[in-house]
């Protein structure tokens, strides 16, 4: 049973050591994200099957849910949120999701809006700000078994989504939600996208994804989109300040970032058992920001000397050092 009383900073009793050559942030970072780490005959990737969930408002999300055989009892359902650009088969997802399934757990993977193979759901644009719909998907996926806990994973912008679902749980409760893990969560969203811009591999990286997911999102709702304007841009932080500018009623990219800043005593009152995990080398989220969080007795942050950004891989056979550890929390919950 989860005690809500420790909160972890760097001397942790786990701690994550890996070898000396992948010790490196950016080696950490990439490897989160290789397609290296995963095996098309996962039990995860075999068993999921597509569902649409009602978010609200006419918004449609998409999820892949996988379910433990009937000959096996099901422990609970964990609720996956990737990071921006992510989707739910990024391989950080999968390697968590199938982890989690072979230890008994029903997995939902989330899409958010316009992510993975989603685009033609909803003819509005994605926003890191619109935490209604995914809230609401949220709040589906976690009853879509009856009589079993609920658990939260999310990953980078995906963790940010979880602080402020476990935040709004104090005045609108998920019932069954038992606990939320967040791991390198965005805080400060301004802050990371002048981190991201100032690396240029990771700006490369998520440009061309974001070029990608806007084409394609041009091409189905031609009549209501023309991006080519935006092609210019050669900065994250350009391409949202035109893409806001264009396409949204923010007043400005600083009003935008602010609509999901998770600063200072932001957490404070979260109502449920939360836990963080970040790495002090993280080469986009800051980890003052960490050091800063005024948190409650039920929040234990975890903050690790390595691990990159959702990293944390701990040997040669690419395995993430916080996968058994989830088995371990969610089974003492």
């Amino acid at each position: 049973m989860y005690s809500g009383r420790t909160i972890e900073r760097r001397a942790d009793a786990a701690t994550f050591t890996p070898p000396l050559l992948l010790r490196n942030p950016h080696v950490q970072t990439i490897l989160a994200s290789s397609k290296l780490r995963i095996r098309h005959t996962y039990s995860v990737i075999r068993s999921a099957r597509s569902i649409i969930l009602d978010a609200g408002g006419g918004v449609r999300l998409l999820g892949l849910f996988s379910v433990p055989p009937p000959d096996r009892p099901v422990k609970g359902i964990v609720i996956i949120l990737h990071g921006w650009e992510g989707s739910a088969s990024s391989t950080y997802c999968v390697r968590t999701g199938n982890r989690l399934f072979q230890n008994g757990y029903a997995v939902f993977r989330l899409n958010f809006r316009d992510h993975g193979s989603s685009h033609y759901l909803n003819t509005g644009l994605f926003y890191a700000s619109a935490l209604d719909e995914v809230f609401q998907a949220v709040r589906r996926a976690a009853g879509l078994m009856a009589g079993v806990p609920a658990f939260i994973v999310g990953f980078s912008l995906g963790g940010n989504f979880a602080l402020r679902i476990a935040r709004r749980c104090r005045r609108e409760p998920i019932d069954n939600l038992r606990h939320v893990v967040c791991i390198s969560p965005v805080l400060d969203p301004e802050k990371a996208t002048a981190r991201i811009d100032a690396i240029p591999y990771i700006r490369i990286y998520f440009l061309k994804k974001w070029r990608r997911s806007l084409r394609l999102k041009q091409a189905l709702y031609p009549q209501r989109y023309d991006f080519s304007p935006l092609s210019a841009e050669t900065s994250v932080r350009g391409l949202t300040d035109a893409l806001l500018a264009g396409y949204s009623d923010f007043s400005s990219t600083r009003a935008y970032f602010k609509t999901y800043t998770v600063l200072g005593d932001a957490l404070h009152r979260i109502p449920l058992p939360l836990t963080l995990l970040t790495a002090a080398d993280d080469p986009i989220i800051a980890v003052e920001d960490f050091e800063q969080l005024r948190l409650n007795r039920f929040a234990r942050l975890s903050i690790q000397h390595h691990g990159g950004h959702n990293g944390f891989i701990e040997g040669f056979g690419l395995q993430s050092w916080y996968e058994p550890l989830l088995v371990e929390l969610f089974d003492g919950a």
